[in-house]
This record gives structure tokens, C-alpha cells and sequence, in this order.
């Protein structure tokens, strides 16, 4: 495993391996992955659909144990899911009987916190995400956009150290899917976490990474890594932004 800098990795992942075992046959779907992520990191695991991305984020979160090899986040091995790691996935599973305010103080409350201190909490986090006068709304008067700014303003008010997000705009169109990147990294920057991203669209991984870890087919193996050393918030016509996207497309056509 490779130590990035001098900083200790939050997560790491030690030759970690999920084979799914039925009574007729066993399905590889991970094979020998070691992967260190520092604190504050924002990392993209970027790969081919269906090629184990949800698996590895499942790992992290505790939701799936490996076959082989150990995950550790912040030192302690990851036997169950934690408050220390929040989770966002696709569908925002949003409590239909919750307003916004109630699904995002859900966690907090969930943990004991005194109502007025959760309450100024989640509604510090639905500012920081764009949804103040919504409060009172209900998930199914929401548009996805907004569904999934509540997911994101959910999972950071249970103050994760990890922020595990699996393609998280994947349904949603195309501008607002560009909105949702440039609020993300907004929110990223004013709220700093170890993000792990997962996603199959080369310009969402450069626009949003530090690091794009390229992920093979199943089962899946790190292909190669890219670091992505520009300036942020980044342009998506910028000819660097341009040649690091051929870059990690023309890695994953030698890859499938």
C-alpha cells in the first residue's frame, strides 16, 4: 500500500478480496485491491458498470465484510457499519414521512443529541447544501436534485470522518447533474471529509478528484491511478481538465 505524503490514511485497504458464494458457483467480484486514502482526500473509484465500485464502497461502510484481506478506517478494522462513515447512494433513501429537516436531524437524533443542538446542526448543513425555506417540504415535493442534497446534508450531519458516495448523480440529467458537482465541491471545501467517490463518467471523476484510482472489470483490480493536480473549482473546457479526461479513457479502453 502506498502512503501519500507523510499523513496517516484514514482508510486502508489491505489485499482485499468478495467472492459471493451460491450453491451452483462462486462469483469474483474483488480480487486483491490494497488502497490507502488520507484524511481530507477526495478520491474517485472510476471503472466500468457492474465491475465491483459498490462492492469496495459496501466494504468500507461495513455493510459487506471481505473474503480476504482487512479494511481500516481510522485505525480500527471494519467489522460493522459506523456513525464514522456516511453513505450516499443513487436513490436517496429519504424517510417519505419525514420532512427535509426531520430526515436530515434523523442521525443525530438517532444518537441521543439534545434536540436544540441537532437542530441547529442539521439546519447549518441544509444551508450549506442550498435548501433553506424547504425545511417543512416533504421528500416526494422535492426534484432529484434537491432529494439528493438532503442525502448529502443527512450523511454530513451525523459528522462522518468518511463521506462514501456511490454514484450519487448517476439519474439525474444532465445540468443538474453539473450543478450538483459544483455544489458538492463547494460543500467539500467549506466542510472538509475523506470522500470516496464512485462514478463511470470520466468528467465528473476529474472535475471532482484528487486522485481517479481506475478500476478493472470484474473482478475487479486497480488498473492505475491518476492524480489530478489542477486548480479547483476546475473548467471542464480547460485544455489540462480535457487531457487528463482522454488520459483516464484511454487507460479504461485498454482495461475492457
Amino acid at each position: 500500500m502506498e502512503h501519500h505524503g507523510q499523513l496517516k490514511p484514514i482508510i486502508s485497504m489491505s489485499h482485499v478480496g468478495k467472492t459471493y458464494l451460491s450453491i451452483h458457483k462462486s462469483n469474483e467480484v474483488v480480487r486483491d485491491v490494497s488502497l490507502d486514502v488520507a484524511e481530507n482526500e477526495f478520491v474517485v473509484l472510476f471503472g466500468p458498470g457492474q465491475c465491483g465500485k459498490t462492492t469496495l464502497i459496501n466494504l468500507i461502510a461495513g455493510l459487506q465484510l471481505p473474503t480476504t484481506g482487512e479494511v481500516y478506517v481510522d485505525g480500527k478494522k471494519v467489522e460493522a457499519p459506523g456513525s464514522d462513515r456516511g453513505v450516499v447512494y443513487q436513490t436517496t433513501a429519504l424517510f417519505p414521512f419525514c420532512t427535509v429537516m426531520g430526515n436530515v436531524e434523523f442521525g443525530p437524533k438517532s444518537r441521543g443529541i439534545p434536540k436544540k443542538e441537532r437542530r441547529e446542526r442539521a439546519q447549518y448543513f441544509i444551508n450549506l447544501v442550498g435548501l433553506q425555506g424547504f425545511e417543512n417540504s416533504y421528500p416526494n415535493r422535492l426534484s432529484g436534485g434537491m432529494r439528493q442534497r438532503v442525502g448529502i446534508a443527512r450523511a454530513y450531519a451525523n459528522d462522518p470522518k468518511v463521506m462514501l458516495m456511490d454514484e450519487p448523480f448517476g439519474h439525474l440529467d444532465a445540468q443538474t447533474r453539473y450543478m450538483m458537482e459544483a455544489e458538492l465541491e463547494k460543500i467539500w471545501q467549506k466542510e472538509k471529509r475523506t470522500v470516496v467517490f464512485v462514478t463511470n463518467n470520466s468528467e465528473e471523476a476529474v472535475y471532482l478528484a484528487d486522485r481517479i484510482i481506475i478500476l478493472t472489470n470484474t473482478p475487479t483490480h486497480i488498473k492505475q491511478e491518476v492524480r489530478v493536480d489542477l486548480p479547483r473549482p476546475r473548467q471542464y473546457s480547460d485544455p489540462a481538465f480535457l487531457e487528463i479526461r482522454r488520459q483516464i479513457e484511454e487507460i479504461c479502453d485498454d482495461t475492457l
